[in-house]
């Protein structure tokens, strides 16, 4: 597969959900970060199609006991990766998704100013699939050629721009499987 980035900022081959969990970055902000996180609603369960509701605004939180928590937040990552390693989009990566929360990076805070979100079906306690590491090596792969800006070291989990609050994408994620496709890739066209 081979992905694209369109003049919109969206990625030609994935699903278009529009969200309304997003405004403008601030003047002079551009994609210097890309966060990992993970979802699954109801946790542990996939395929549901219930995070995809909630990042469109169209999850009836009275669907599952563990969604009450979610009335009222208006939340979304730019893109999804499910566990077929499917992608799909919600932000446009020129704006702010809002995906981070409260978050630091390298002493600077509001991480959703200066980053791209790209949350992986998944749960914090299970393992992610090949066709998600696939998909996430060739977007993440795509995002560093798009936008230049963003090193390769710039690329974290939820959990290291906002330590003690979240743990994704989690124990079980290979960030090394991560790192040693993209340094092979990026070796190619330095």
């Amino acid at each position: 597969m081979h992905l694209q980035i369109n003049s919109e900022h969206r990625l030609d081959q994935a699903l278009w959900r529009s969200s309304a969990h997003f405004d403008a970055r601030p003047a002079g902000a551009v994609a210097e970060l890309i966060v990992v996180h993970c979802v699954s609603l109801p946790e542990g369960e996939y395929g549901t199609g219930a995070p995809q509701r909630l990042f469109t605004g169209q999850l009836d939180c009275d669907e599952h006991s563990s969604f009450a928590d979610l009335e009222g937040v208006h939340v979304a990552p730019h893109v999804m990766i499910d566990r077929r390693g499917q992608i799909e989009q919600f932000v446009a990566f020129d704006q702010r998704a809002w995906h981070a929360g409260v978050s630091n990076w390298r002493g600077r805070p509001s991480c959703n100013d200066f980053s791209i979100g790209i949350e992986l079906e998944g749960a914090v306690a299970d393992t992610y699939t090949d066709a998600q590491y696939r998909a996430l090596i060739l977007l993440v792969i795509t995002l560093l050629k798009a936008y230049p800006q963003i090193g390769a070291d710039a690329v974290v989990g939820h959990c290291d721009i906002a330590p003690g609050r979240k743990a994704d994408p989690g124990p079980n994620f290979d960030w090394s499987k991560v790192v040693l496709e993209l340094h092979k890739h990026l070796s190619l066209f330095v």
